[in-house]
């Protein structure tokens, strides 16, 4: 019997207990438009209430919007926006490397580390860049299937052998989304990830088409141990994490203990939000080069027009895809993005210098009309802010 044919109903009512050791991060189409709403016409007495004031702490140079010539106004409105969403978490706001706004929501705190979600792709990617300049990768030209000799000689489908590093970080291997199929959705979920690459159809010719799938990012995490070792949580907190001053919270694994590459990191909103600037600052963190400039500047790019309308419902358009980081325009502004389910977000504006992120419920497990009302929410709440800011 194939991994696949495994997954009967009895399989799938033992999926909640093994969702403490894998996580599954699904995208898919919003139906009706049925988010929480956004207060958007607050009265004078309600935003002077506002305060978003960045918390004492010397991790960040700090700052105000009016010493920056953003009007503050913008950021009372936006924050009293984000008071009103019952799942949001936090909500920073950098500009010109400073943390000039920054609140906390239900229960969320400077403090609290968050399950980001697939916002966990754009660290897998910013090490696989750390792995190639480091030399233990050695060409993005490499084939998947030189780091599972293992399983090299059951490939029925020899299309699979053709399957290069740089296909799977634009999610154009040819593997599909996981959402398409039950029995796909819960193999992610039992979590034995390498065999997956025999059981799994390819649904495209390699390197033709973007399909959204979890378990290509799950793959090149454990390229990565096996590559570089001895494990990737190692691997990241040397070269990554320690010299960014970031300690990473839980990182989750799979059955076989392999850390998750598409969604199983927890950190800080100011930790996603060092990431985010370390971006917008070409790999640079305070004078060091962490990441190396041209792979930031290759990651976000859109090498994919059609990622299906995932936008659908909600503020961001034009979604394209790059080495674990989104695409989009709102308005007359165009930026890349980390995007994690429940909103988590790591939104890069470089023509405004400016790096905005949202911590929110992951709604861990949960892919219902409930979990994407309120991330829909989120996207919302962000893109009329972008909206409202002047272009530059």
């Amino acid at each position: 019997m194939t991994i696949l044919g495994k997954y009967s109903l009895e399989s799938r009512q033992n999926t909640f207990r093994l969702l403490t050791s894998v996580i599954l991060v699904l995208f898919m189409l919003g139906g009706c438009d049925d988010s929480p709403s956004i207060e958007t016409s607050s009265s004078a007495e309600e935003l002077e209430t506002v305060d978003f004031t960045p918390l004492p702490g010397d991790d960040w140079d700090v700052s105000s919007p009016s010493e920056l010539g953003l009007d503050p106004d913008l950021l009372t409105e936006v924050y009293d926006n984000a008071a009103e969403l019952e799942t949001l978490y936090s909500l920073l706001v950098i500009k010109d490397g400073r943390l000039i706004a920054e609140d906390y929501f239900n229960g969320g705190s400077v403090d609290g580390k968050t399950l980001l979600q697939s916002v966990s792709k754009s660290y897998t990617s910013a090490l696989v860049g750390i792995a190639l300049e480091q030399g233990c990768l050695s060409s993005l030209d490499q084939k998947m299937v030189d780091f599972f000799p293992e399983l090299a000689d059951q490939i029925q489908d020899q299309r699979k052998k053709e399957i290069t590093l740089r296909e799977m970080l634009q999610m154009r291997a040819g593997y599909p989304d996981e959402e398409t199929h039950q029995s796909y959705m819960d193999a992610l979920y039992w979590g034995e990830y390498p065999e997956l690459i025999l059981e799994f159809p390819l649904v495209s010719d390699p390197g033709t088409r973007f399909f959204y799938s979890n378990l290509t990012y799950n793959w090149l995490a454990i390229i990565l141990a096996r590559a570089c070792g001895p494990d990737l949580k190692t691997y990241a907190q040397e070269h990554l994490f320690q010299p960014m001053d970031t300690e990473v919270g839980d990182w989750l694994q799979d059955r076989d203990g392999h850390y998750i590459g598409s969604g199983g990191i927890h950190l800080t909103a100011r930790d996603a939000a060092n990431f985010g600037l370390m971006y917008l600052n070409d790999g640079e963190y305070e004078g060091d080069q962490i990441i190396p400039s041209d792979w930031v500047r290759d990651s976000l790019q859109n090498y994919s027009d059609k990622t299906r309308n995932y936008g659908m419902g909600f503020a961001f358009r034009d979604l394209g895809y790059g080495y674990g980081w989104w695409t989009a325009r709102v308005g007359d502004h165009h930026f890349s993005f980390a995007w994690g389910h429940g909103g988590q977000l790591i939104v890069l504006l470089d023509e405004l210098d400016m790096v905005i992120v949202t911590t929110a419920d992951p709604f861990f497990g949960q892919h219902d009309g409930n979990s994407w009302a309120h991330e829909k929410a989120a996207f919302r709440l962000v893109g009329e802010f972008i909206k409202s800011l002047p272009a530059e």
